[in-house]
């Protein structure tokens, strides 16, 4: 008797296959090409957060199941650092999530805080998990565009404001912005928490690369006139510490806001990292130091990357953040990424992938790596011809 497989009838995600991470990280081991596609270091992070991870785990704290809503010496810790540095003041015991990532954070907030039907507005080009969280959760997305201008990248203010609905819910908002690399003036943000506060919005805001500026100054949108109990703040240790892989991440927010994302976050993977939670509880307590010296020399690198694709004659943006410049390589863009690992050796990202709207012409480089990585990049990709 012949059986037929029973179609797969759920189709939120069947327009989104493979992520383009996986697919140009796999090309790069294909061709041997340096990959400044994937956002990673390709060093670790201090020896002393690595140890304190390795303590952590022969001492055996975080070897089993910690508590769900995270450790209580790292809910503390975040609370300490968002009062340090931005004057925050969020309860540990109630305003305080650990996730697996910022990933999970944003996947929780928007299940959460979003019904099937709502809308939820970004700016795109957007980080890629963005639209699949909305996705999940049955909500519709409306993007506004970010354009370079005057040598960042910005919105217009009427754009923002035509795409706000009677259906809009929530606001998805990424400052430091992955991946064009701009750090939104207060300003701007002004413009953001106006309309939240007039249309009873709430929103998200993605802030994973806080530390990770060099040119301009974080402004946390929950600092913001009226923001504080309609805002959900989400960040994460990987980037600052560069330990990408312990998936440390965490949301701060009024009970009312917190309650609906911790909801969904105990049933996506309960709990998470362990022994990392106590080793970025110990991380955060760094002086101010520390901070500034990772910023410091993650702008050599992104001054070598961005100097030399300039010097290569690449219309090259440079990102006032985070840990990518996004380069303008005219129309056909996404073609031209593809065919870069065999024609140059380097593997980068069609931004593309990031857009709702029809552009491409950009592609985004990641500059995280060591400097001779940089620097060998930039040789492969100076023999493509002019």
């Amino acid at each position: 008797m012949q059986t037929s497989i029973p179609a797969a009838r759920a189709g939120r995600l069947d327009a989104f296959g493979t992520t383009i991470f996986a697919e140009m990280s796999a090309l790069a081991l294909a061709t041997g090409s340096i990959n400044l596609g994937q956002g990673f270091p390709d060093t670790d992070g201090p020896a002393w957060v690595l140890e304190a991870a390795v303590q952590a785990i022969r001492s055996g704290r975080g070897n089993q199941y910690p508590p769900g809503v995270g450790i209580p010496e790292l809910r503390r810790a975040v609370a300490a650092h968002q009062q340090d540095w931005y004057g925050l003041v969020f309860d540990p015991e109630a305003e305080v999530l650990i996730t697996v990532g910022a990933t999970e954070a944003i996947a929780a907030a928007i299940l959460g805080l979003t019904n099937p039907g709502d809308e939820v507005i970004t700016f795109e080009p957007y980080y890629d998990s963005y639209a699949a969280c909305i996705a999940l959760a049955g909500a519709d997305r409306r993007v506004v565009t970010l354009r370079p201008d005057g040598g960042r990248w910005t919105f217009d203010p009427d754009e923002l404001r035509a795409a706000v609905t009677s259906r809009t819910r929530l606001i998805l908002l990424n400052s430091p912005h992955n991946p064009t690399g701009t750090v939104l003036t207060e300003s701007e943000l002004a413009v953001v928490a106006e309309l939240a506060r007039e249309h009873d919005l709430i929103v998200v805001s993605d802030e994973v690369y806080e530390h990770l500026v060099f040119d301009g100054r974080h402004i946390p949108m929950a600092t913001l006139p009226g923001m504080a109990d309609r805002t959900v703040t989400i960040s994460s240790a990987g980037k600052t510490f560069s330990v990408t892989g312990w998936k440390v991440g965490w949301a701060c927010a009024r009970p009312a806001l917190l309650n609906r994302v911790r909801a969904v976050k105990q049933f996506l993977t309960y709990v998470g990292s362990g022994p990392f939670q106590h080793a970025i509880a110990s991380a955060l307590t760094a002086p101010a130091e520390y901070y500034q010296s990772v910023a410091a020399q993650l702008q050599v690198q992104r001054d070598t990357l961005t100097d030399g694709l300039i010097a290569l004659g690449f219309t090259t943006l440079v990102p006032q953040a985070t840990y990518f410049a996004t380069v303008d390589v005219g129309p056909g863009a996404e073609r031209w990424c593809r065919a870069l690992p065999e024609r140059a050796g380097v593997v980068a990202i069609p931004s593309r992938v990031f857009y709702d709207s029809d552009i491409d012409r950009y592609v985004r480089f990641a500059f995280c790596k060591q400097v001779d990585v940089l620097t060998d990049a930039l040789r492969r990709l100076g023999k493509l011809p002019s």
